[in-house]
């Protein structure tokens, strides 16, 4: 099967991903482009991001990996896991350049039409830039086995998403993902699946496979 970016999760164990993106911040609810900008979760995001802490120590994972960024960081402490966590700038947010804290409407008023998805981002990365880094977090966790569980951003996490599944990168814009939201990336009959996804914690059906 030829895959986008060279990565075929068909051909690794069955590793399964979890993905966390950040609670909310002041950004986020205002709906502007966060890339490296390193800013907090507001009280509703912090609480959001504790009511994870329940639900995630009944699963086990093999690695816990987060974004340098402040929000990443912050949700994973407060989701429980305050040690034993691996930073890898790999799981940064997109690097929006000059869009950095400017909204899609705004953006649009004046350019007579916007998407992050099909637009050449000035003084930032490109949609294939950060598809490569997703790339390189997922040959990294490759063989791993088990879970992993990744704390990151929203863009970030569908573009992964993307390339996980064998498709483009800028089919990550399919993939909605509302802040403090939790997926699971899988496979089934040796197919790389969404197996749960946009949830407000760990589905239902979720058990150790340790």
């Amino acid at each position: 099967m030829t895959v986008e970016h060279g990565f075929s999760a068909r051909a690794q164990p069955a590793t399964e991903l979890w993905l966390v993106r950040h609670g909310e911040t002041e950004w986020s609810k205002a709906l502007r482009h966060t890339g490296r900008s390193d800013i907090p979760l507001t009280d509703r995001g912090r609480r959001r991001a504790q009511a994870l802490k329940a639900s995630l120590a009944s699963q086990s994972f093999n690695r816990v990996l987060a974004s340098p960024l402040i929000r990443a960081r912050e949700t994973a402490e407060l989701a429980g896991y305050r040690d034993g966590v691996q930073i890898d700038e790999n799981l940064m947010e997109w690097d929006y350049g000059a869009f950095e804290g400017q909204t899609t409407a705004d953006l649009a008023h004046r350019r007579g039409s916007f998407s992050i998805w099909t637009t050449q981002v000035p003084e930032g990365e490109s949609l294939s830039d950060v598809a490569a880094r997703a790339k390189r977090v997922l040959n990294q966790l490759a063989g791993t086995g088990g879970r992993c569980l990744l704390f990151s951003h929203a863009h970030f996490l569908r573009i992964l998403t993307a390339v996980w599944l064998g498709l483009t990168p800028s089919h990550g814009r399919l993939f909605a993902l509302d802040a403090g939201a939790v997926c699971v990336l899988g496979h089934e009959h040796g197919y790389p699946v969404i197996r749960a996804w946009n949830l407000a914690g760990p589905p239902p059906w979720a058990s150790d496979p340790n």
